[in-house]
């Protein structure tokens, strides 16, 4: 154990020594909360010292990190794509008509998700670095590019932030995005680190558990819903932001986004509350039995997409970075077995596959060359 307490204090001081030579050192850090952001987090009913779940949650103990760093380093799954992952390239025409259903999904990668509610955008985690990390030399690069630049997406309406992880939450692409007018809507605690980026704090809402925001015309509600997770962007700030899952709610169409999460009770009564859902965008990526209170696997987000009362289940979370210790193409394979078992119905689209919920397009199992390469 002595060996490990030092050489993970090496990792941290080789990090510490790259933010601070980098170019913008410690902003990617984010802001903290103060004044009257920092009174509301406090009076949040999930808030004590810090955010807490509704449920007791374990995070993995300190005994685990030997097993952890042997998982990480020697694990003998196929981790990264040997093939090409299939991208349905986009550009600014791609968007030029509204889905005659009113409801149209486009998965860009990871937890980047286009939807398009009854005329109104919503952009979920945007993330377009190469890597998922606070430096742009270490941490887990992407197996495919984004399917669609930056400078060609549509206009987004609204960007919803489920959790301040460097996979969900990306500096430099949320100024970029910010540059465009476009409104963020976030849990507490978030609109620090994005005013601390240069952020016009007119253009941040900070949602509780419970609390919406609509859109100007009032059409659009989005609610910030319970989740099973975990916050932080340093060793010293973990849990004093929140996390969230979503409700995108229209006049008849209605979208669930999971953010990050582990399953809970709670989805019941959200469902109840805000359900039926045409459409779940279910995190079921990056899982390990250590992680299980924070991290579903595709049968507990199948279980989760059911108590809900979902439509349609579309996985998130995969399929785009190195983070858990399963093979690349695990959770799609799995999702698809256990929802033939199951008979859920499910679409598991490529990078930029534009869906329309109401017409899902059978289901091309598009990783299985290297499904026939990770079982030599």
């Amino acid at each position: 154990m002595i060996v490990v307490l030092w050489g993970l204090a090496a990792l941290l001081a080789l990090l510490v020594s790259v933010l601070y030579f980098s170019s913008d050192k410690f902003a990617q850090f984010g802001g903290r909360p103060s004044g009257e952001r920092l009174q509301r987090i406090q009076s949040s009913p999930q808030y004590s010292d810090r955010f807490q779940n509704q449920i007791p949650t374990s995070l993995g103990s300190f005994s685990g990190i030997p097993e952890a760093i042997r998982k990480q380093f020697f694990g003998p799954e196929l981790r990264m794509p040997v093939m090409d992952i299939p991208v349905v390239h986009l550009d600014g025409t791609s968007f030029t008509t509204d889905p005659s259903s009113g409801l149209r999904i486009t998965w860009l990668g990871h937890s980047t998700v286009l939807v398009e509610l009854e005329g109104f955008r919503i952009l979920t985690d945007p993330v377009w670095a190469k890597r998922v990390s606070p430096v742009s030399i270490l941490g887990p690069t992407r197996f495919h590019p984004v399917p669609i630049s930056l400078d060609e997406l549509p206009p987004i309406d609204a960007v919803v932030i489920s959790h301040d992880h460097y996979d969900h939450l990306d500096m430099n692409t949320v100024v970029a995005l910010a540059g465009t007018g476009v409104h963020f809507v976030v849990p507490l605690g978030i609109g620090a680190h994005l005013e601390k980026w240069g952020i016009d704090p007119g253009q941040i809402s900070d949602l509780d558990w419970g609390e919406s925001w609509r859109s100007e015309g009032g059409d659009i509600e989005i609610t910030a819903t319970p989740a099973r997770h975990y916050s932080g962007r340093g060793l010293l700030n973990w849990n004093q932001t929140l996390w969230a899952s979503w409700v995108f709610a229209g006049s008849t169409k209605r979208v669930y986004y999971s953010g990050d999460s582990g399953l809970f009770p709670g989805y019941e009564e959200i469902g109840r509350n805000f359900g039926p859902f045409d459409i779940t965008l279910f995190k079921m990526g990056a899982y390990d039995e250590s992680w299980l209170d924070i991290h579903m696997n595709p049968d507990q987000a199948i279980d989760a997409h059911l108590a809900l009362g979902g439509g349609l289940l579309l996985p998130t979370h995969w399929g785009t970075f190195n983070l858990g210790y399963h093979d690349w193409y695990e959770p799609a394979a799995w999702l698809l077995r256990e929802a033939h078992r199951r008979k859920i119905s499910i679409v598991i689209p490529k990078p930029g596959e534009i869906i329309d919920p109401a017409a899902p397009p059978e289901t091309e199992e598009w990783w299985l060359p290297d499904v026939r390469v990770g079982q030599r």
